[in-house]
């Protein structure tokens, strides 16, 4: 694709990192201090605070992902994206109260003035390992894949530029310029896909064409309970649990949550980046199914290179769709870095030396991000184990890994009475059986396991595993909690503002709820949540 990518596609990709580079060093440009580099400054307004979370949660693998589990199975993959809707709106509503009062900077310092220090550093280690494997390591990864179609570079190449470009402004200034770079990022991987998308379905003949293409169940998203990849069951129960992990208890999403100017910035914002998630489907799945149908036998992680490889996009279009590309995978890699730093800093470091001043904390973190970043180079050959199709290997990482992190911040929010050594025991059991059913899946995938049960072992759904590994966690909270009870430092729980709590102010907010009062916000979110939710049940029931 190199020879078809023109002077003025080139022109317009410059542009595109003159602007980010010029925003990110706008944003960087005074001296920050812990809040603000580590939360912007907590004064980020819903719209910015909505386009970021977006914008860090869409990166290259949901580009590369979405659109080869769509080449290779469909419209089913994705469901991921609409249960993150029901889950941004639980953030929102719910939770976002919840964490804002409690004054913390990170979620494992949630659970350090939840349920104590043990908890709070054994969860942000598996933070940071999760941020290295699953986070830095794959973006850069499906990144590497797409550059090397575009321009011909190494996956390695690759890898260095964007880590480069990125860390330009992200590592000097911190999540103020990092979130507010991401509002300008959204908007261009958003125009971006959508122009790909429209030039895909005018090439393909519109959506009737698509759909005489393509097999009648590339359109059904409700797949049987013996799908290897989607089963409705897993779908329904399963990928909530992975969705509650992500968007609800990881710094990675909620550090926005935490920059917000006030609770209603932070609940609005949540809804708009629940809205926005509607998207994904149209403008990330769908090019799958016009890949899979514009060149037959492209499948897995090829679809969306391919398509955007080909001639369907004119002269500077193309440069513009790459640019929205790009701005995707630097919106998340600069989220991640900074919020690996914070992990570091905050639950560690400051730990250790709590008299530290904002100027060292700040520095901490800028050489933190730095061996986070050379260590994710050295990791990115690890990622060749995984299959054709980067967003599955993804989910079935989160399945057997987020559970008990659900588990316990489900508990800690819900039962005042859960205990620290509950919550200490459920992680340290729960994340021992997710890891070792990822590592008999590797052994599996390699052909050295020749025992049946751990074939069989292996070869259970994904989804499904997530189930059983969210009940077991669930179970172990509850009943060590019971045997504890009586032991339990009366010291340790700093946080009383819980999920009964938040439910009573809200239930008051919308019992007063007056035309133009001060409250009248509640019917405005309302509003919008019925709207979102009646769409998604608009998708199922037009393709069950």
């Amino acid at each position: 694709m190199s020879g078809s990518f023109s002077l003025l596609d080139n022109l317009i990709l410059v542009a595109y990192l003159i602007v980010v580079l010029s925003l990110g060093f706008y944003y960087s440009r005074k001296e920050k201090k812990f809040n603000d580099y580590f939360l912007g400054g907590k004064n980020i307004g819903w719209f910015v605070l909505g386009m970021s979370i977006f914008a860090t949660n869409i990166s290259s693998e949901h580009f590369i992902g979405l659109a080869g589990s769509g080449a290779s199975r469909g419209l089913a993959v994705g469901q991921f994206e609409l249960m993150a809707i029901f889950i941004l709106i639980i953030l929102g509503w719910f939770l976002a109260p919840i964490y804002i009062k409690s004054g913390v900077a990170t979620m494992p310092e949630f659970l350090e003035k939840r349920f104590g220090s043990s908890s709070s550093k054994f969860f942000a280690g598996i933070s940071i390992f999760i941020y290295i494997f699953t986070k830095i390591t794959v973006t850069i990864f499906a990144g590497g894949i797409l550059f090397y179609k575009i321009f011909g570079f190494s996956i390695y190449t690759s890898a260095i530029i964007i880590l480069l470009i990125t860390g330009l402004y992200s590592v000097i200034g911190g999540a103020t310029a990092v979130i507010r770079t991401q509002a300008f990022q959204a908007v261009m991987l958003l125009l971006g896909a959508i122009i790909l998308t429209l030039f895909g379905l005018n090439e393909v003949g519109g959506f009737s064409g698509l759909k005489q293409s393509l097999p009648a169940d590339y359109f059904n998203m409700f797949k049987p309970v013996s799908d290897p990849d989607f089963p409705w069951t897993g779908i329904i129960f399963g990928a909530p649990i992975i969705a509650f992990w992500y968007w609800c208890a990881d710094h990675y999403i909620v550090q926005k949550i935490l920059s917000a100017k006030t609770i209603n910035d932070a609940r609005q914002g949540s809804l708009l980046a629940a809205f926005l998630k509607i998207f994904p489907i149209f403008i990330l799945v769908l090019p799958g199914l016009i890949a899979a149908a514009l060149f037959p036998g492209t499948t897995g992680d090829e679809a969306y290179p391919t398509l955007l490889a080909s001639n369907i996009l004119p002269v500077g279009i193309k440069g513009f769709v790459v640019a929205g590309l790009l701005a995707a995978i630097m919106s998340s890699l600069s989220s991640v870095f900074n919020v690996t730093a914070a992990l570091f800093t905050n639950d560690f470091y400051k730990q250790k030396y709590p008299d530290a001043s904002d100027r060292k904390l700040v520095l901490i973190g800028r050489l933190s991000t730095t061996l986070v970043v050379i260590t994710a180079i050295l990791c990115v050959p690890l990622i060749k184990l995984v299959g054709s199709q980067i967003y599955i290997f993804l989910q079935s990482v989160q399945a057997f890994i987020s559970p008990p992190i659900t588990a316990v911040f489900i508990f800690a929010i819900l039962m005042k009475k859960t205990t620290s050594k509950a919550a200490l025991w459920t992680l340290i059991i729960g994340e021992m059986i997710g890891i070792s059913r990822l590592i008999v899946e590797v052994l599996n995938n390699l052909g050295i396991l020749n025992q049946p049960f751990l074939q069989y072992y292996a070869g259970t759904n994904y989804l499904h595993f997530a189930i059983f590994l969210f009940v077991v966690s669930s179970i172990l909270i509850i009943s060590i909690s019971l045997l504890t009870q009586n032991s339990e430092d009366p010291k340790i729980n700093k946080i009383k503002y819980l999920l009964a709590d938040s439910f009573s102010e809200i239930k008051i907010g919308i019992n007063r709820l007056k035309p133009g009062s001060a409250v009248s916000a509640y019917k405005t979110n309302l509003i919008l949540s019925a709207f979102i939710v009646l769409l998604i049940i608009g998708l199922w029931s037009l393709w069950y």
